[in-house]
């Protein structure tokens, strides 16, 4: 019975091959959508869950004055101290520091950014398997490397690199004693070379408490309990940083994150790790839901017009003895081997698709058909879908009267008819939805590029101080490039516009004694002209005041206003640092605001000073000449740091770095959007398709009566135009509600103004006329004559 039941759903898929053909798109469309997003999930939702000792591995937090803001990095003697003090509660403690060097291997050199310098127990700790190598003894000698595959194949081919030497910063000899596989893209730990730990221990940075670079990662006993431990943590901290506290007027204490909480955590710029954000995810799956309940639609909508034709069929099966349940089953299974083809067809398109899905997310997904996951997944895809899809039609079928399903009398009622425009209604709402969601975020981004900075971005080179010799050469540098005309001025810096701008506490002369906190800019005194900011009131830092290095700051329009001064007032008044300065400096001049944070975060305050504490080098260029000029900055480079690779980007760069998430959200919410509407056109391409044959004869009755081609294209299409209107209204007031959260995110947004909601409702209802007019127009050029001579 059962073979009987798949042939003869075979030989009905053959039979309309119109509908089945709209239907196995469809569904396939909405099955890859979701296999995409089932797969990105999967990898959001996995992060670091392959650790075999995870759920004992936490991450030690630093926070500071009751802050709820809390940053991951700690200073070397944390870790010993811990296992020191809480010898049966903490087994292991693994010190991580994120840093970068320059690696050479004969006459090959590369600036590795993804450097770790760890303790040696890293590999021991955590789950990153080591294709050669022992994990508990690979990182035990100082002057050793670990590799990871790729790592290990840019520098050494298809040799074995096990014994190699590499040289970092071409003087410390490194011998390669372990290769790890590739970091997994689920992980949020992500390195290209490990390094020991116990090459530094005997700096003087290294034995302070103050010098906080590296993270801190703690394995809990089996029986330790979290909270418990974390209530003995003050203790810890007023013995042993309860001296700095004091000097620094700041009350540290510390938390604990587990591994597994951690890539959800919100990001912050003190936090240089993989992070990424549940609301992301949600999104996406809501997204995927949508779209499928679209394609499930469709399947409904054409599965239940077609009823009629499949009428004297379900009248005979009942005449000979078939029971409802017969039936019922018989068009279920029609439905489950449809979501069948089309989970195979989605399977093929998913492989075609992965690349370029890849580039769109940023990183690299993968699918484990190895895995039981995948499969589980197309399982409940095609029992859910199947039976959600199939449903309503197997029962509405399986009730007809056989004696009228005979006579041939049998028509689709309004109830069905009520039914179908609910659906339409349903399929057209989720698809505005999504164009006024992507109309929003479009012009959202677009308002955040082109909106005044407050500086200029424009024809600027950035390149990081990230060596040594750069550091150490830095004002032979700077010369260098300023002795050369196409070179308008040059400035280090702690951090540049959209970059690293940490928060301190200053004494400040005005009325109240409270400290005031701000963010930081240390800089030379070539920092205003190289960003063009425009000076309010007083003066620039300038060599004809020498004392200017440890004697002047600048600040912004809004710290002067935080301090209840005009940029005026504030000319004159002193200031101090109270953790890098140890005497008074003044304010000798006020710069207009400028968005030196991302436009997701309010103005802050901003008190710019000099210092050595520098992280990149911004340089002005004064030509259009861009090949010329960076030759000129190469050559200046090479001078100065000869042991290193010219590496820069250019300064408006930095808006596709710190929106990039919006950015692919933006890209993937519009092709998703245009996916639905698709989708739902196919739909209503059928539905148009069956009326305009329903009502053949009437279009030749009407024709013969004198009713033009116009006439008849209006009459057919203005039914389907009402479900659309509906669910402009519907869609409407749910798009405002969501993007009105989405843009929340952003402290500079644009108004939702009701055009975007017209022009998703125009945009739906064209593509809609352009999909019913079609066959419209086919049935009203039609011969009436065939119509009417049909009986």
């Amino acid at each position: 019975m059962i073979k009987s039941y798949f042939t003869i759903a075979w030989r009905n898929l053959q039979k309309n091959k119109v509908f089945s053909f709209i239907n196995i798109l469809g569904l396939t469309i909405g099955i890859t959508v979701c296999l995409m997003i089932f797969l990105f999930i999967v990898n959001q939702f996995s992060v670091d869950k392959f650790h075999i000792q995870g759920d004992r591995i936490h991450r030690v937090m630093r926070g500071f004055n009751s802050s709820k803001e809390r940053v991951p990095y700690l200073s070397a003697p944390y870790a010993t101290a811990l296992l020191t003090d809480y010898p049966d509660d903490i087994k292991k403690a693994v010190r991580v520091m994120p840093t970068n060097g320059l690696f050479s291997f004969n006459n090959i050199a590369f600036n590795e950014k993804k450097l770790y310098v760890a303790d040696a127990d890293f590999f021991d700790l955590f789950s990153l398997p080591l294709i050669k190598g022992n994990a508990k003894t690979v990182l035990q000698k100082p002057a050793s490397v670990v590799l990871t595959e790729t790592s290990a194949k840019k520098y050494f081919g298809n040799e074995n690199p096990i014994g190699k030497v590499l040289k970092l910063d071409k003087n410390k000899q490194l011998t390669v004693t372990g290769i790890a596989k590739d970091v997994p893209t689920n992980s949020h730990l992500d390195f290209d070379l490990v390094i020991p730990l116990a090459n530094y221990s005997k700096e003087e940075w290294f034995k302070g408490w103050i010098n906080n670079s590296m993270f801190t990662y703690v394995l809990l006993g089996e029986h330790t309990d979290k909270k418990m431990l974390e209530s003995k943590l003050p203790q810890f901290m007023d013995k042993h940083m309860k001296a700095v506290s004091n000097v620094m007027n700041i009350k540290f204490d510390l938390s604990l994150t587990p591994l597994y909480d951690i890539y959800f955590e919100p990001h912050s710029q003190f936090d240089d790790v993989k992070h990424g954000e549940k609301k992301v995810v949600y999104i996406f799956l809501s997204i995927a839901i949508l779209i499928l309940v679209i394609a499930c639609i469709n399947f409904m909508n054409l599965s239940t017009i077609r009823a009629v034709d499949r009428s004297k069929e379900v009248g005979l099966r009942k005449v000979l003895g078939a029971q409802r349940t017969q039936l019922t089953y018989q068009f279920i299974g029609e439905s489950l081997l449809l979501t069948f083809i089309s989970c195979l067809l989605s399977i093929a398109i998913l492989q075609l698709l992965m690349p370029i899905y890849n580039q769109l997310l940023g990183y690299t997904l993968t699918v484990s058909w190895d895995s039981w996951p995948i499969y589980a997944f197309l399982a409940a895809i095609i029992l859910v879908v199947g039976l959600l899809a199939g449903s309503y039609p197997a029962f509405y079928l399986s009730t007809f009267s056989p004696i009228q399903a005979l006579k041939g009398k049998l028509q689709l009622g309004k109830g069905g008819a009520l039914f179908r425009q609910i659906l339409v209604v349903l399929q057209f709402s989720i698809s505005i939805l999504l164009i006024i969601g992507t109309t929003i975020i479009t012009k959202q981004m677009k308002y955040v590029k082109e909106r005044g900075l407050g500086y200029d971005d424009q024809q600027s080179i950035v390149i990081p101080l990230d060596n040594s010799e750069l550091y150490s050469n830095m004002h032979t540098f700077k010369n260098e490039l300023l002795s050369n005309s196409n070179i308008a001025s040059v400035s280090f810096m702690s951090g540049e516009p959209g970059g690293f701008f940490d928060s301190h506490n200053f004494e400040v002369e005005r009325k109240d004694t409270e400290s005031w906190k701000s963010r930081t800019e240390f800089t030379d005194f070539g920092f205003v002209r190289t960003l063009g900011l425009k000076i309010l009131a007083g003066r620039d830092f300038s060599m004809q005041y020498p004392t200017d290095s440890t004697k002047a700051v600048l600040i912004n329009r809004t710290a002067a206003t935080q301090l209840g001064f005009t940029p005026e007032q504030a000319i004159g008044k002193w200031i101090r640092n109270t953790i890098r300065d140890s005497s008074r400096r003044t304010i000798i001049g006020v710069v207009e605001d400028f968005n030196f944070l991302s436009l997701k975060e309010n103005m802050d305050a901003l008190v710019i000073s000099p210092s050595d504490d520098l992280r990149t080098v911004v340089i002005k260029l004064n030509t259009n000449d861009f090949p010329a000029a960076l030759k000129t900055i190469e050559a200046a480079f090479n001078k100065a740091a000869p042991l290193y690779p010219f590496e820069y980007t250019f300064l408006d760069q930095k808006f596709d770095t710190l929106y990039k998430t919006d950015l692919r959200q933006q890209r993937i919410l519009g092709l998703f959007a245009g996916l639905a509407i698709f989708i739902a056109c196919l739909g209503l391409y059928g539905l148009a398709s069956f009326t305009a044959t329903k009502r053949n004869k009437e279009i030749g009755i009407r024709k013969v009566l004198g009713a033009s081609i116009s006439g008849v294209v209006a009459l057919l299409s203005k039914d389907f135009m009402k479900p659309v209107l509906i669910a402009l209204l519907i869609a409407s007031p749910i798009a405002w509600w969501i993007m009105n959260k989405w843009l929340e995110n952003f402290a500079y947004r644009i108004n939702i103004q009701w055009w975007m909601f017209v022009a998703a409702g125009l945009i739906a209802i064209g593509i809609a006329l352009v999909t019913v007019s079609w066959q419209a127009l086919r049935a009203a050029l039609a011969n009436p004559v065939d119509s009417l001579r049909d009986e």
